[in-house]
C-alpha cells in the first residue's frame, strides 16, 4: 500500500520512521503543500496524507479520488480546511488525530505569556550586545490574575491546570460543562462576555467552526480590559486579524502573542528570509515590540510528533480492517 505525505518536513519523516509502520507500507514524503497543481504526486496512492495548510476542499478531493486515493489521513486535530460533504459524496474516508500532546500547546501557550510579559526575549538581545540596563522590561506576577480560558477542551483543560499553578484566577468558556476537577481549582464557567470584560489574559484553545470564525472582533476588543494580554494557540481565523492593529496602536491590546496567523498558509513551516514579506496585516503586527509570533510551533515536541504518527499509523489499520477508528463525518 502506498501512502504520501504531503506538506512534510524531517521531523515528519523521522516521526513516521520510528513509528513502526508496516514494511508492506510504502511512505512517500512529500514537502509540497496539497493543491490543485500538486495532486496528481498522489496518483496511485490509497493513502494521503495532509497537514493543517493543505488544500483538501472539493476539487482537490476530486483529483485525489480519480487518482486512486482512499483515505485522507489528518496529522492534525483541526479539519476545518477540509471539505467533508465533498469527501462523503466522492467515497472518502476521513480520519484524525484529535489528541496528540495537549501539553506541548498548552506549554507553549505558557511560553508565549512568559516571554511577553517578562520581555525574555528582549533582555535576550540586549544582553548579547553588551546591554544590561532595565529599562523597559518590567513585567506582572501572574499570580492573583484573571485568566480567560475560551475552549475548555483537552488543551484548554491542560492550560487551566498550568495557570491554576501560578495561582491565577480561571475563568472559562465553553459550551460543554467544566468538568469538576477544575472546580476544585476555582475555576469559574462564564459567558463569553464576562470572560472577555473580566480576564487579565484571554487564551484560545476552541476550534474553528462558523460559531467561533472570527470570535474575536473589534467589538470585543473594545469590551476587553485596556493592556489586556492575548494569547491564540489555537486557529488564526479565531480572530479578525487586522482588527488587532488599530487595538494595538490605541493601547487597547497590551500584549498579544500568536502561534497561528489567518493567512499562515503559504508562509509558516517556510524559510522566506530571503523575500520581501508580502503579507501587509503581518509585517504591521511585528513591527509592534509587544507583539510576539511564532510559526505555528505549539505543537512541535517530541512526545507530540510521536503520537502524532502512532495515532496514523493505527487509524490507518483501523481503516484497512474496515473499523475505522477518528473518522470525520459531514454534518446531517
Amino acid at each position: 500500500m502506498r501512502i504520501i505525505l504531503f506538506s512534510s518536513k524531517p521531523y515528519d519523516q523521522q516521526s513516521f520512521n520510528a513509528a513502526g509502520f508496516p514494511d508492506d507500507w510504502q511512505l512517500s514524503f512529500q514537502e509540497a503543500h496539497l493543491r490543485q497543481a500538486s495532486a496528481g504526486l498522489a496518483a496511485g496512492c490509497e493513502v494521503v496524507c495532509a497537514f493543517i495548510n493543505d488544500d483538501l476542499g472539493a476539487a482537490v478531493l476530486q483529483q485525489l479520488a480519480a487518482g486512486g486515493t482512499r483515505l485522507i489521513a489528518l496529522r492534525s486535530a483541526g479539519y476545518n480546511h477540509v471539505d467533508l460533504h465533498a469527501a462523503h459524496t466522492l467515497g472518502l474516508t476521513v480520519v484524525r488525530v484529535p489528541a496528540y500532546s495537549p501539553h506541548a500547546v498548552a506549554e507553549h501557550a505558557l511560553a508565549l505569556i512568559m516571554t511577553l510579559n517578562r520581555r525574555t526575549h528582549r533582555a535576550f538581545n540586549r544582553t548579547r550586545e553588551g546591554d544590561f540596563s532595565l529599562h523597559g522590561l518590567i513585567g506582572f506576577d501572574l499570580h492573583d490574575k484573571y485568566v480567560g480560558i475560551i475552549g475548555a477542551g483537552q488543551i484548554g483543560l491542560t492550560f487551566a491546570r498550568i495557570m491554576a499553578g501560578f495561582g491565577c484566577r480561571l475563568l472559562i468558556h465553553d459550551p460543554a460543562a467544566v468538568i469538576d476537577d477544575l472546580h476544585s481549582l476555582g475555576a469559574q464557567q462564564v459567558t463569553l462576555d464576562e470572560l472577555i470584560q473580566h480576564s487579565d489574559i484571554i487564551s484560545l484553545h476552541c476550534p474553528l467552526n462558523t460559531a467561533t470564525h472570527h470570535l474575536i472582533n473589534a467589538e470585543r476588543l473594545q469590551q476587553m480590559q485596556r493592556g489586556v494580554m492575548l494569547i491564540n494557540t489555537g486557529r488564526g481565523a479565531l480572530i479578525d486579524t487586522p482588527a488587532l492593529i488599530g487595538a494595538l496602536k490605541s493601547g487597547q491590546l497590551g500584549y498579544l502573542g500568536l502561534d497561528v496567523y489567518e493567512e499562515e498558509a503559504e508562509l509558516f513551516f517556510e524559510d522566506c528570509s530571503e523575500q520581501p514579506l508580502q503579507d501587509d496585516v503581518l509585517a504591521r503586527l511585528l513591527s509592534f515590540p509587544n507583539v510576539l509570533i511564532t510559526a505555528h510551533q505549539g505543537f512541535l515536541t517530541h512526545e507530540a510528533l510521536a503520537a502524532i504518527a502512532g495515532t496514523t499509523r493505527d487509524n490507518i489499520a483501523a481503516w484497512l480492517a474496515n473499523a475505522p477508528i477518528n473518522q470525520l463525518l459531514p454534518a446531517a
